[in-house]
């Protein structure tokens, strides 16, 4: 065995037994069962108010498996140490929450440690949910404790050893886990500090947009929070400066993405960020102006720019369309050829000068510093599209375009409409998303 195979046994197996000894010293006690409350004895403001915060925290997303029930969970999250397959979230008293006190769900929520004592994955991303106020989590729990009962058993996380130790998560709360709500910054306004509040709370944009360390943390302060992340095999873009849209972002532009998941100079929300979008969609507008507000603080004014440069930006990308006057001249490159066929028989109906859609030179699957959102898009489409947007769908092409073919597209369109420097390694990638789509 290599010694640097046998330092690493020896360094995990401290860390193993640290995380141990913590976890005794700082184990949890269980809280006891309760019957689960009558709907008629829960307020029915506060319910609604949770159902709002519930849909601001996208809890269906993450707790719904696909075609099953909202919130009975089963839903499997990939993740670089497993797979971890989310809980039942509804008052079912064997496999939901019924048999929780608001003690026991606030706790799960501030510490990630459940009813019966036991460490919670930050899957579930209590890191960020325990920012939430006492009184948001009191109407969350009213609203979960509202709903149909489905009796639904999460199967088995798939992680190996020594993932699939929950006293683990003792040492990584010590290390990650800042618990609790914060205070107002007294140099904002009440908009800026709700879109905080909401955006680093409920919201949890940081799990997806900005990087993970090595211990599957998310980057919470400095240069690289919100410099972009991934989720479920898609690239999350950055919510800073170092964000790749051509055209900069602002809050009206925000808020109209957030809620409609689309705006003519960005784009349309797909993969991982279109339930999003049809999350807020339903939600009331001041809340999403709010998170809007905060999160173009975040990337910087677009006032910033000059008063011409949006224009300017329009006009350069739609003269790259194709039917435009003056367009250029397709390639002499053999794969970039190929890929501008691909394009022409597939794609050139629907992306067109002449078209609604979006020139594909503003879009951020375009823009992004990798190729697996336009990839991802090509294979699966947009459909359904948001539900703010409609009329804006786009049909899957994976089965009409093979692997050789959509890498060549995906070369093309980049040479095209993008930034100028080319995607590396498109082949592989290609072959990657295909190999997980199925």
């Amino acid at each position: 065995m290599k010694v640097s195979t046998v330092l690493i046994a020896i360094g995990g197996a401290v860390v193993i037994a640290a995380a141990g000894a913590y976890a005794y010293a700082n184990r949890h006690p269980e809280i006891a069962a309760i019957t689960p409350p009558s709907r008629d004895s829960l307020d029915a403001s506060l319910v609604e108010r949770g159902e709002m915060l519930a849909g601001i925290g996208n809890c269906a997303v993450c707790h719904t498996a696909e075609g099953g029930v909202p919130m009975s969970g089963g839903f499997g999250l990939p993740t670089p140490f497993g797979t971890i397959h989310s809980t039942n979230i509804t008052p079912d008293a064997e496999t939901g929450i019924g048999s929780w006190s608001l003690e026991a769900f606030v706790r799960s929520m501030r510490k990630g440690v459940d009813r019966e004592g036991r460490h919670l994955y930050p899957a579930f991303p209590y890191d960020f949910y325990t920012r939430v106020t006492d009184d948001d989590l009191e109407a969350i729990y009213a609203y979960l404790m509202s709903l149909e009962p489905v009796r639904a058993e999460a199967p088995a996380n798939d992680l190996g050893f020594p993932f699939d130790q929950r006293i683990l998560m003792a040492g990584w709360n010590l290390l990650f886990l800042d618990e609790g709500p914060k205070t107002d910054d007294p140099g904002k306004d009440d908009v800026w500090n709700r879109g905080r509040y909401l955006t680093e709370g409920l919201a949890h944009c940081a799990a997806c947009h900005s990087p993970r360390n090595v211990l599957g943390a998310a980057v919470r302060s400095g240069d690289d929070a919100y410099s972009g992340g991934e989720a479920e095999g898609w690239y999350a873009p950055a919510l800073n400066a170092q964000n790749h849209a051509p055209i900069g972002w602002n809050a009206d532009t925000l808020a109209n993405y957030l809620i409609d998941g689309w705006d003519r100079d960005h784009g349309i929300a797909a993969g991982p960020m279109m339930p999003i979008s049809n999350d807020l969609y339903h939600q009331p507008e001041e809340e999403v102006v709010a998170i809007a507000t905060y999160v173009a603080d975040l990337m910087g004014s677009a006032s910033g720019q000059s008063a011409g440069a949006p224009d300017s930006a329009r006009q350069r990308a739609e003269s790259l369309e194709f039917g435009a006057e003056d367009a250029p001249a397709l390639p002499t490159d053999p794969v970039l050829a190929r890929g501008a066929e691909v394009f022409a028989d597939q794609c050139a109906v629907c992306h067109r000068a002449d078209t609604y859609t979006v020139p594909l030179a503003l879009t951020g699957s375009v823009n992004a510093p990798d190729a697996r959102n336009f990839i991802q898009t090509v294979m699966h489409g947009i459909q359904p599209a948001p539900a703010g947007s409609a009329d804006r769908f786009m049909p899957a092409k994976g089965l009409q375009i093979g692997d050789d073919d959509l890498a060549a597209l995906t070369a093309f369109v980049r040479g095209r409409f993008g930034p100028g420097d080319p995607w590396d390694k498109l082949d592989e990638t290609v072959r990657s998303l295909r190999e997980g789509a199925e």
